[in-house]
């Protein structure tokens, strides 16, 4: 896209998928790797110059029939990320309805939903993304990071668009 500069990172060993980030030209920002037991496979992590500060951003694809240890690294991922100002987005393909709760209290939902208090992370999507769930979601270690969430048609897929603002000190 014109303008934009991309990070991606494709899904290995078969067609298609993956994860895509477009940010702007004008916004100074660069790539990250995580440690090895936090690298993730569908997963890209940027890091954004804003003034004096640094804000890290992840575009994270979970899939349901995810195996344990893919889990875990996607949580050593959040962990790790979670201790600076970070925002978190992406399908984690959990089944949250609207007004978060869950229609299976699962033990993966369970464990995901202590990652995100123990990180001290707030979850910004409070409708649904994809039927009556909420499987796309906009996590921030400050509130005030995201401001201006807006639910949007589909755009060639089956999930919602979700677009927001993201606001920090320059």
């Amino acid at each position: 896209m014109t303008g934009y500069v991309m990070f991606r990172k494709d899904r290995l060993g078969r067609r298609g998928g993956g994860v895509i980030l477009y940010i702007k030209e004008s916004i100074q920002a660069y790539e990250i790797k995580l440690e090895k037991e936090a690298e993730c496979e569908e997963a890209v992590w940027c890091n954004i110059v804003t003034g004096n500060s640094t804000l890290t951003v992840g575009l994270v694809y979970r899939s349901p029939n995810i195996s344990m240890e893919k889990n875990k690294k996607i949580h050593n991922a959040i962990k790790k990320v979670s201790k600076r100002d970070c925002i978190i987005m992406g399908d984690f393909n959990h089944g949250l309805y609207s007004g978060h709760l869950y229609r299976v209290p699962g033990e993966r939902i369970k464990e995901f939903l202590n990652l995100v208090q123990d990180s001290f992370l707030s979850q910004n999507v409070l409708e649904a993304t994809r039927g009556e769930n909420v499987l796309d979601i906009v996590l921030s270690s400050q509130k005030e990071f995201v401001d201006n969430v807006k639910i949007c048609e589909p755009l060639g897929w089956d999930h919602s668009q979700i677009h927001f603002i993201i606001k920090v000190k320059g």
